[in-house]
């Protein structure tokens, strides 16, 4: 972190002066009056290939767009809106580039456009050709400067758009060239959690969220939507499903495919063809408002008994491969009945009842054996709740089911009895690299606070995008200083409360990701200095501790104080008010640790103090009904309350145990 924020300061030195738009006044590397540094700037996801050039510039208050007939009105639009945002007073257009380049031209299309590819290949660059794919180029020319935004389809159009929001960012844009293209084809999120389902708002800011870290899928199934699960037969009230049709639109419009899921497990009848009609109607009625992609979800459903007897009569008697082979032969007709009406649609995606681990057995077996090979299986890995995944792991399960398996990362999802009173907010880690060469993608299943779940899913998009390359680290940095509006400060404040959440927890007994890893060092150093430190490391140590209690103490104001976004304050509202009640009770441990340490008597009041303001924050709960279990709030669990605990025995405070040390 201290890196990344000595980054941060050396890029607030090198925008320090002003400047204009023009050669002159960018950084030559052959220019020795010059003494800015050009660096590498850092882009989220990680792309393929990055190279600096030589010099920058400023964007300045002018710019022209070049557009060729029929680019992506999205890209167009967005990439607008962040000129404006960035300070461009004046967006001029052009038809093609003038004989000398006065300002900053941006050039933005696709690789199929004659002059999108001429402005690359004049230089010598050859366009990443992959599907969403995209390359990024600017270049001082003349007085001026050329940038280039090329996708090999709308697609990597917009990501290049995404890409080059980062660099706006930054004071001045470097000389570069970016090439890059996702690892895995399906990326994004699948609201398919218990308990209260995302508000439309919640749903349309986060599908904007998800254009703006280059994902690419939503599967819209929350398990409590009555008309996707035990009401599947009945139709969507119209009020309804205009409002799913906004979310759609909303998709489409931030290159988000939305994939419409329905829960029929639990009373379908498989065998018989009205309930096949009604799975249709409901689809038709889907495509009505353009919904292209679809998803049956026979998760969490008992595969040992028939919903019906025509299913006895046509499978034979109840069990786990018979399960399996009705379950194909109803998939493969809707796989085909979809096709019959739009041939380039996705295909259909399906969630298997054995939806974890990869051993072999007579289920998976019949899957394998008579599911379409184009209908995609979802794979949550080696458990609900994985503590880790590998590339073995991934190549098992490809082999269980006859096909490359699209992930379902049951993280950051709090909907379950271990995470009850829990923020999760680790970054994402523990995936091992390569798992691209496995997967046909990966879904995050989210917490039921939307703005919150940003943080993990974040590194869940990086790592489909490129999971090569993935630093989980960094990037959990990156969506701190996402949800912090670029505020140092608050970034800060955001990272101090990340780690009280940074616990993960399965469904045993064991977590896959520690609780406070970095409050934890920090206390335990300050107790190997009291144990073992002398005079001075101890009084260092102490006084360490009271800043950063103070630090502690005050992050929650600053989380609060606009500069983040407001609703991820809103949702973190009671973990946030147990910080800052915690904070006051480290706050007074730290003081009575000091007081203990100069022989003052003081010490009993503070320690008795921060153990009332613990007791305080202990008894907060979760907001009732925002998650499916209720509770209280959990924050750095086991190493906050512990050290406060521990602390009044660490140092005898009272000057007749002092005279009594002293005279032994």
């Amino acid at each position: 972190m201290k890196m990344l924020v000595t980054c941060f300061a050396v890029a607030m030195l090198f925008g320090g002066t002003a400047a204009a738009q023009t050669n002159q006044n960018a950084y030559q590397p052959g220019n020795p009056s010059s003494t800015r540094a050009v660096t590498l700037p850092a882009i989220f996801p990680a792309p393929v290939s990055i190279e600096l050039g030589r010099g920058a510039f400023v964007l300045g208050k002018s710019v022209v767009l070049i557009v060729p007939p029929g680019t992506d009105t999205e890209s167009v639009t967005l990439l607008r809106r962040m000129l404006t945002s960035a300070g461009a007073a004046t967006i001029a257009t052009a038809k093609q580039l003038p004989p000398v380049l006065d300002r900053p031209y941006i050039m933005l299309g696709t690789t199929d456009v004659a002059i999108v590819r001429a402005a690359l290949t004049k230089k010598g660059i050859v366009p990443d050709n992959n599907m969403e794919g995209y390359t990024v180029s600017s270049e001082l020319v003349d007085n001026g400067a050329l940038i280039t935004l090329a996708g090999h389809d709308a697609d990597g159009l917009f990501h290049a758009v995404q890409t080059f929001r980062q660099l706006l960012t930054r004071p001045f844009i470097p000389s570069l060239v970016i090439k890059d293209h996702p690892a895995m084809p399906i990326r994004g999120t699948i609201e398919g959690f218990y308990g209260k389902p995302w508000s439309m708002t919640d749903r349309e800011k986060h599908l904007s969220f998800l254009g703006t870290v280059k994902a690419n899928t939503y599967v819209y199934s929350p398990k409590d939507d009555p008309y996707a699960r035990d009401r599947w037969r009945d139709a969507y009230p119209d009020a309804t499903i205009t409002e799913l049709g906004k979310l759609v639109a909303a998709a489409r419009k931030n290159h988000i495919n939305f994939v419409y899921a329905i829960s029929p497990g639990p009373s379908i009848c498989f065998s018989d063809s009205s309930d096949l009609l009604t799975l249709e109607r409901k689809f038709k009625a889907l495509r009505s408002i353009g919904v292209r992609s679809f998803y049956v979800a026979l998760d969490d459903i008992e595969y040992t008994k028939w919903n019906c007897d025509l299913d006895k009569t046509t499978f034979g008697p109840s069990g786990a491969e018979a399960a399996g082979i009705a379950q194909a032969r109803l998939l493969n007709r809707l796989q085909a009945h979809l096709k019959s009406i739009d041939p380039t649609a996705p295909p259909l995606i399906m969630v298997p009842t054995e939806y974890y681990d990869a051993k072999e057995s007579p289920y998976k077996a019949a899957l394998r054996k008579n599911l379409d090979s184009q209908v995609v299986v979802q794979w949550t890995g080696t458990d609900v709740v994985p503590p880790a995944i590998s590339v073995p792991d991934a190549r098992a399960a490809t082999k269980a089911f006859g096909r490359k398996t699209l992930l379902w990362d049951n993280y950051p999802v709090n909907d379950y009895g271990e995470s009850t009173g829990r923020l999760l907010l680790a970054p994402y880690l523990k995936r091992e690299a390569g798992l691209s060469t496995e997967l046909a993608g990966i879904l995050s299943n989210p917490m039921n606070q939307e703005s919150a779940s940003r943080v993990a899913v974040t590194g869940v998009a990086a790592f489909g995008w490129n999971d090569k390359d993935y630093d989980g680290e960094r990037i959990w940095i990156a969506a701190a200083r996402e949800l912090a509006g670029g505020d140092e400060q608050a970034t800060t404040a955001l990272l101090t409360f990340f780690d009280t959440q940074h616990m993960a927890p399965t469904f045993g007994s064991q977590p896959w990701q520690v609780q406070a890893p970095k409050l934890k060092a920090m206390l335990d150093g300050v107790q190997d200095a009291i144990a073992n430190g002398n005079d001075e490391t101890r009084h260092r140590a102490i006084a360490d501790l009271i800043q950063h209690a103070a630090e502690f103490a005050g992050a929650p104001d600053i989380i609060r104080s606009g500069t983040v976004d407001t609703a991820f304050a809103q949702e973190a509202r009671p973990w946030l008010d147990a910080m800052q009640l915690w904070g006051k009770a480290l706050q007074l441990t730290a003081a009575g640790l000091q007081a203990a340490d100069r022989g003052s008597n003081a010490a009993e009041r503070y320690f008795a103090n921060a153990k009332r303001f613990a007791a305080q924050a202990a008894a907060i709960r979760s907001i009732p009904g925002a998650t499916r279990f209720d509770g209280p709030i959990k924050l750095a669990d086991g190493v906050l309350d512990n050290f406060i605990a521990n602390a009044p025995k660490l140092i005898a405070f009272t000057a007749g145990e002092r005279a009594n040390v002293a005279e032994k």
